[in-house]
């Protein structure tokens, strides 16, 4: 079995690419938007991580949940209306 090469980057290499703040990657994307074993790895156990980018360059063309509505109403406290 051959593995695809995989480009493996640091939250500071990554965040020119997608124009997030790396501490903003490490805290809000990361288990939020990013999981472990598909966008980033922990080589070896060690805490540190590494983003796949080919995974992470794939969910950012994915379209949202949202975009197959057809009106939505944003509220002022960060939910949404199916107007």
């Amino acid at each position: 079995m051959s593995l695809q090469p995989k480009t493996l980057l640091t939250a500071k290499e990554l965040s020119p690419l997608i124009k997030f703040n790396p501490d903003y990657i490490n805290s809000k994307l990361k288990d939020k938007v990013f999981f472990e074993g598909v966008h980033y790895i922990r080589p070896f156990g060690s805490r540190k991580i590494f983003y796949v980018w080919e995974q992470i360059e794939k969910e950012l063309y994915q379209p949202t949940r949202y975009q197959s509505q057809k009106f939505i109403i944003p509220m002022a406290k960060g939910g949404i209306c199916h107007g």
